[in-house]
């Protein structure tokens, strides 16, 4: 709170200070050093200072902020001059008429309209469309730069260039939405939208600067311009997870933008008019096709803070090929064969040639007469219960409940399963920092599946804490299949540390015309290093290429950047 209310405080004193200068280019200098910040921490902080050193820095530049304050406010009240922060071209007069109910309303509507397309967009890139990591920092980034631009008072919002552009953008990402095979077209889908982002803050920035009040009414503009924010990040953080079966607030906020623009543009000409109508019906038109697009073969649909899960399923039910998937947001989180015959059958990435489908088949082939103990964090579909045997027992981790209920009911692997199925709803660390030791044959740690990975999960602490419910001979298997992480170079650094040896499982299989249909990647970890030099583990085993200068995972460090492929 008061990090966010110090912009508009100063900005006040300014204004009362140098009343012939434009306090509003304050508010683009605050922007640009919080994008400068942005960019600059994953590249200049992140991979060089731990978490505890990072602490110990904002600590002492929370201090210096306090002592700014204080100064600023001392030469406030003196009025002595504390330098030229930039003077307005044009001085507006004091005399002006206090802003009316209507426009203050529309000053908070700019601004939530703005801040709703940031996340709405970035919501759509970043888990409809594919998760890169730290792909939300192109959006956010943009969205800074309008503020930057627009408030920086020399004309770099000409509205009778953006209010075209607005309408073509407009249209082609509502196109872009509908059609579904640009759906997959990954840099058509970020440049447009990225594109679109911009032009969308550049028109509701200019806005609120073009509709902006005389300095001395600055505070109850700033006022509704942070609540219009605020509101609209409710709307898309808090609001549209619990009303919304998916991420459609994309689909709806172009059409407020375009009803906005209408809104704006009204009186301006029936021409004018009459083209925004035409988009804005446009919009609606495509986020409407494409949400029915987007339900089609999805029998269930769920939102909440976790995300978006689909269960959707192909083929007749009376067919051989009938099947369900489980999708969360853009990714497969597995699959099932629904006829009784083929029910019990692992697909995806759990086959018997996969990493963890070798080590339960090599555990139960040497251990044959022991009831096994296995671990399993994530739960998704449930397949790897399909190993399970009669006395075994199957423990699975899992922190969203959603996908609980959706294994049990909407897929049969747990309640097919010869073994005892267990379920610790929760974080998984912090159950097994709680639990008894587990005495696990083998752990699964299935929780990589794209950019926003729980680091937690992957650390050097974290990897002691699994080792310690292991029984001696036990196996830890790390599911890393990733298309942007490589992270079996951050494994084998733990590895050793740890005192394990390491093999990494890769399997790819092919159909008949020679087209990938299977792709995993397993990384192995065990204190028994013969375990892993078995035949069946050994022919699938690649080796994990040497990363130089990567560092040590741990709770107080981690750097996406250096594992990125």
């Amino acid at each position: 709170f008061l990090l966010s209310t110090t912009s508009p405080l100063i900005q006040v004193w300014f204004s009362r200070s140098y009343p012939e200068s434009s306090p509003y280019r304050l508010f683009a200098l605050s922007n640009l050093a919080s994008m400068l910040a942005l960019l600059g921490y994953p590249f200049l902080f992140e991979p060089w200072i731990s978490t505890q050193l990072q602490a110990h820095i904002w600590s002492i530049g929370f201090g210096v902020f306090a002592l700014l304050c204080a100064l600023t406010a001392w030469f406030a009240v003196r009025g002595v001059p504390a330098g030229d922060l930039g003077r307005s071209a044009t001085i507006e007069p004091d005399n002006s008429p206090p802003p009316t109910l209507r426009l203050k309303l529309t000053w908070a509507a700019l601004a939530a309209l703005g801040s709703v397309l940031l996340l709405a967009i970035t919501n759509h890139l970043t888990q409809n469309i594919s998760s890169i990591p730290l792909l939300w920092v192109v959006p956010l980034s943009l969205y800074l730069i309008s503020f930057i631009l627009c408030f920086d008072g020399k004309g770099w919002y000409p509205r009778k260039l953006y209010l075209p552009l607005l309408a073509i953008i407009l249209i082609a990402m509502s196109w872009t939405l509908a059609d579904r095979d640009l759906h997959f077209k990954l840099y058509w889908q970020i440049g447009l939208f990225s594109i679109g982002l911009f032009i969308a803050c550049m028109f509701c920035h200019g806005e609120l600067v073009r509709l902006k009040p005389a300095a001395r009414f600055l505070t109850s503009f700033y006022l509704m311009v942070s609540l219009g924010g605020a509101v609209g990040a409710a709307l898309v953080g808090i609001v549209a997870p619990l009303t919304l079966p998916a991420y459609f607030e994309l689909e709806i906020s172009l059409v407020l933008l375009a009803l906005m623009a209408t809104y704006l543009l009204w009186g301006q000409g029936r021409i004018f008019v009459g083209l925004a109508l035409l988009v804005s019906l446009f919009t609606v038109g495509a986020g409407t096709y494409n949400i029915f697009q987007f339900v089609e073969n999805a029998m269930v649909m769920t939102r909440s803070f976790y995300g978006t899960l689909r269960v959707k399923e192909y083929g007749i039910p009376s067919d051989d090929t009938y099947y369900r998937t489980l999708v969360h947001g853009g990714i497969l989180h597995g699959e099932q064969y629904m006829q009784p015959q083929f029910r019990k059958a692992v697909t995806t990435y759990y086959k018997t040639g996969s990493g963890i489908g070798r080590a339960l088949l090599l555990k139960q082939q040497l251990l044959p007469d022991t009831a096994l103990k296995v671990g399993i964090i994530g739960l998704g579909t449930g397949t790897i219960a399909a190993y399970g045997r009669k006395g075994d027992t199957y423990r699975f981790y899992d922190i969203n409940p959603d996908v609980v209920t959706i294994a049990k009911r909407d897929f049969t692997y747990l309640s097919d399963s010869a073994a005892t199925i267990e379920i610790a709803l929760g974080d998984a660390r912090l159950n097994l920092e709680r639990e008894p030791l587990q005495g696990f044959d083998v752990l699964a740690v299935d929780a990589f599946s794209s950019d926003s990975i729980p680091v937690h999960l992957i650390t050097d602490e974290a990897v002691a804490i699994y080792a310690k419910h292991m029984k001696e001979d036990g196996v830890i298997a790390f599911h890393v299949s990733n298309r942007f992480l490589d992270l079996k170079p951050v494994l084998e650094k733990i590895a050793e540390k740890q005192g394990l040896s390491v093999a990494w499982v890769h399997e790819n299989k092919t159909d008949d015309d020679g087209a990938s249909t299977t792709t995993s990647d397993w990384v192995l970890l065990a204190k028994n290093k013969s375990f892993l030099l078995r035949d069946q583990i050994l022919d699938a085993t690649f080796v994990i290429e040497p990363q130089p200068g990567l560092r040590l995972w741990t709770d107080d460090f981690n750097n996406l950047l250096q594992v990125l492929k």
